[in-house]
């Protein structure tokens, strides 16, 4: 669990898209213009267009369906040294199936960092499936992302290891200088492993890399889609590049005010309010609920619980089992599943399986490495590089904010880029972006991992006539899809360009 949360987390919140008749007022937002496909639009001179061709199956995985095309895009390594050493950008893409009235493209984010969008695009693209029939989809990996000079920091076993013996929430001396020098390990086997890209893997780089994109395609404007963390990507690139912002959504929006501790701390209350948010609608007291899985945690650190693969749920491996379902009211049944087994059998095989699911565990063992990314990502962004002891004097608020979550956050910080090869770029991001576009910026009342009040800092950093906020009245971390309000604004702004009112809530 990190700042941003895991990507797979923002795929499951774009279910089947159920559109409604939103109310709509306000300006027109600029038309996307692309060399081809708008009386407006012209070619822009740039980076070679990428050379489109069948996808291949990654490892131990399948092809995309016939309609997927994949390519690269040559990026500088450095930005600042456009004539150096260049790195190849990976993306997909779905041609706009209305070729006729097409607007041009339309790039994705799905948040981590480190969520691969090559990966996942084609698995959530069935949700855009009416932004499609006038845009391109197009997904891409980051900088430092699986396909695009991926960073890889452990093997498996070593990935194992960690997740089992060390005490994400340290309660003696030697528990707290195993949990320091795991994440200085870390950070080590990411400069042997990866020392290349490590230094040039930020969001500002991202968002450089966005526009190479953007300018590869031959369109006049980007058109971008971006959840959870894409949102703090979509505000970097409007920052750099306002005057190419075309029509842009940012869903589950990254607070751009919050440091590294901020984003700890506003997680901690995201996440006690979705659990608060479970305890009270399946009729259970929420403080006396939270009392209960403080109880089983404790009793977990004291004695993991067993289940019937052989391995053991440390206090570890349970805090992330439980955070995982909270992403999306859709998965809160498989909460009550698993605390169901525990009560009844003493075995936690299902709490384990959902941990498994949020680190990137599959059935053989073998680890993704979107967890190598996300760090690297987030320590070259953030400078803070807080001490065993400030994490340890976080404690009593992280406590208080969260019972649960709140000791696990709290420590992260310190543990997250501890002594990491690399420094970071900046306290918090900028997201000012005069005479932008507008950008409509949509916040879940309920979201865990992004908090709503997130959202309202957005819109107020893009500028006024920039952010445009959209409300979403419910839970989960992302509302495109989910709501059919939220879906309905999204695809009018997208398809014709009509911008909401500013404030616009949708229950």
């Amino acid at each position: 669990m990190r700042v941003h949360g895991r990507v797979r987390r923002a795929v499951a919140a774009t279910g089947a898209a159920l559109l409604m008749t939103g109310l709509l007022a306000g300006c027109d937002a600029q038309a996307p213009s692309s060399a081809g496909s708008s009386p407006s639009g012209s070619a822009v001179a740039g980076p070679r267009p990428p050379d489109w061709k069948r996808c291949e199956a990654p490892e131990g995985g399948s092809a995309p369906g016939p309609d997927w095309r994949c390519a690269t895009v040559d990026v500088p390594l450095d930005h600042s040294k456009p004539d150096g050493d260049t790195i190849a950008v990976a993306l997909i893409r779905k041609q706009a199936t209305d070729k006729g009235r097409r607007l041009g493209s339309m790039l994705f984010n799905f948040g981590g960092p480190g969520g691969s969008g090559v990966e996942i695009l084609p698995r959530a693209a069935a949700s855009y499936g009416r932004l499609n029939t006038r845009y391109d989809l197009v997904g891409f990996d980051p900088r430092g992302v699986a396909a695009s000079s991926g960073v890889r920091c452990r093997d498996d076993a070593e990935q194992e290891r960690a997740y089992r013996e060390i005490d994400m929430t340290p309660d003696t001396p030697a528990e707290e200088a195993a949990f320091i020098d795991d994440g200085a390990d870390f950070g080590a086997g990411c400069a042997r492993l990866s020392g290349a890209v490590l230094p040039h893997v930020g969001t500002a780089n991202a968002a450089r890399d966005m526009d190479e994109i953007r300018r590869a395609l031959g369109d006049g404007k980007l058109s971008y889609f971006g959840v959870s963390y894409g949102t703090e990507l979509g505000g970097t690139y409007a920052h750099l590049f306002p005057e190419h912002v075309g029509r842009v959504v940012l869903d589950a929006v990254v607070d751009p005010t919050a440091d590294s501790v901020g984003h700890a701390r506003n997680q901690a209350i995201g996440f006690q309010r979705a659990l608060d948010n479970y305890f009270t609608d399946r009729g259970e007291d929420p403080e006396a609920g939270t009392g209960r899985l403080v109880e089983l945690l404790r009793r977990i650190d004291e004695e993991p619980l067993p289940t019937s693969s052989g391995r053991e749920l440390n206090e570890s491996l349970a805090i992330t089992g439980i955070v995982t379902p909270l992403y999306s009211k859709r998965s809160w049944p498989s909460l009550t599943a698993a605390l169901g087994e525990i009560e009844a059998q003493g075995t936690a095989d299902r709490l384990l399986a959902l941990a498994d699911s949020y680190n990137g565990r599959d059935e053989k063992g073998r680890y993704d490495t979107q967890s190598h990314s996300q760090r690297a990502i987030s320590c070259a962004d953030a400078k803070a590089r807080p001490t065993a002891a400030e994490a340890r004097a976080l404690l009593p608020e992280f406590r208080e904010l969260s019972p649960v979550f709140g000791p696990f956050l709290a420590w992260d910080t310190a543990g997250w880029c501890a002594r990491w090869p690399v420094e970071g770029e900046h306290d918090t991001p900028e997201a000012s972006a005069p005479g932008a576009a507008p950008i409509l910026v949509v916040g879940t009342t309920g979201d865990p991992a992004t908090p709503y009040e997130g959202a309202r800092r957005m819109a107020d950093e893009l500028g006024k006539g920039v952010g445009v906020l959209v409300t979403n009245e419910g839970e989960g971390h992302g509302a495109y899809g989910e709501s059919g309000c939220v879906t309905s604004l999204v695809d009018a702004y997208f398809l014709d360009g009509k911008v909401p009112a500013d404030g616009r809530t949708c229950p």
